[in-house]
């Protein structure tokens, strides 16, 4: 059976962060699913960028997955990510399950409302290392952190580093190592 992995598309979403991490994980033959976060419907991300959502979150909500994705965003997308119900029971029980959970930029703060994997060493764009700190996380100025599950990195310059911790985590392997060459990768 294929590894699968859901990323979690919200209006005023990083594009980057957000198609760097699903072409990627589809390199890795991992079955993604781009679910929008209020529909189906395309969305609109942080720099006009119009992304097409595979299916609703609501829809593929029941769906276990081995890893579940937050990419960042402009404030409107963070804020619904952490007004989000939805978004925060299936967090929640992929984080009880010790279920892979990444985040990038700005989506490591929609952890806080939903306590997601507090107490861990994580990082995020810059702006919200006191909001992370305050709220009990243990933060690190590093790239790219890596504690249990909980996958997090700081924007759009480390989206790909990210992607590939993602895919190496989901598979249990190396994947840059395999396959790095093929990408071009040299760092």
């Amino acid at each position: 059976m294929l590894a699968s992995a859901l990323v979690i598309l919200a209006e005023g979403a990083e594009e980057m962060e957000t198609v760097i991490t699903v072409d990627v994980l589809r390199r890795a033959e991992i079955k993604v699913t781009l679910a929008g976060l209020n529909g189906a419907a395309p969305v609109k991300c942080s720099r006009d960028v119009v992304l097409l959502p595979d299916a609703a979150l609501a829809d593929v909500a029941e769906e276990k997955y081995d890893l579940i994705v937050v990419p960042g965003g402009n404030p409107t997308s963070v804020k619904q990510l952490a007004e989000s119900s939805l978004v925060g029971k299936m967090l929640k029980s992929q984080d009880e399950s010790s279920l892979l959970i990444g985040a990038i930029c700005a989506g490591p703060k929609s952890f806080i409302p939903h306590k997601i994997g507090l107490g861990k060493v994580v990082t995020s764009y810059p702006l919200f290392k006191q909001d992370m700190e305050a709220a009990g996380y243990k933060y690190s100025e590093e790239r790219l952190c890596i504690d249990g599950n909980i996958i997090t990195s700081r924007g759009p310059g480390t989206a790909l580093e990210f992607a590939l911790a993602c895919a190496s985590a989901t598979l249990g392997n190396d994947f840059k190592a395999e396959h790095g060459a093929a990408m071009l990768i040299n760092f």
